[in-house]
């Protein structure tokens, strides 16, 4: 499979509008996404994940959502929750979101890729692969302490680019499901 990558700003105002687009043009076969956000309420440059993951259940989006500030699934999880979501939603595509570290200027862009991610990369731990597309977001540069830069790295810089990727996935689902039927009900029957 090829890989397609999309790389949106969270600085430009139709950013959602693109993470809404990549998503489908990344989820080609139509399936039922379900979406995990991995990182950690305890780390501030970690902690996009969970606030994407809590962003969408106070939207009350139409998907299952695992990952929140309140239940966040940190790398250690990983593997667990990557067995238990094939288990209980084997047909859907895994829509995997987490922080990244990158290029200065890098700071603030928003990834979307058909591909699963690693998490974990940018303070070096080797973790297996989760989900079948991904979004990432930059939210500090890569240096040899990123340990230390992901605790000072701006809390308004990752909940804006949280709000933009939340939009986003709330477009997408809007846009796959425009008669507003529950995949919740549906995947329960």
């Amino acid at each position: 499979m090829e890989t397609l990558s999309f790389t949106f700003s969270m600085f430009n105002n139709y950013a959602s509008e693109g993470i809404s687009q990549a998503l489908t043009k990344c989820n080609s076969k139509n399936r039922l996404p379900i979406l995990i956000c991995v990182g950690s309420d305890m780390i501030l440059g970690d902690s996009l994940g969970p606030l994407v993951g809590t962003l969408l259940k106070r939207k009350n989006i139409n998907s299952y959502i695992y990952g929140t500030l309140n239940f966040p699934i940190t790398a250690k999880e990983v593997e667990y929750a990557k067995k238990y979501i094939k288990q209980m939603h084997p047909d859907s595509i895994v829509i995997a979101i987490d922080a990244a570290v990158g290029n200065n200027d890098d700071v603030g862009l928003i990834r979307v890729i058909n591909k699963g991610l690693k998490p974990g990369l940018g303070v070096d731990k080797n973790l297996g692969v989760i989900g079948d597309a991904s979004i990432i977001g930059i939210v500090a540069e890569k240096t040899s302490g990123n340990y230390n830069l992901f605790n000072l790295t701006r809390l308004n810089l990752v909940f804006k680019m949280a709000e933009k990727i939340a939009e986003g996935i709330e477009k997408y689902l809007e846009n796959k499901n425009p008669l507003n039927i529950s995949y919740k009900d549906v995947s329960q029957a």
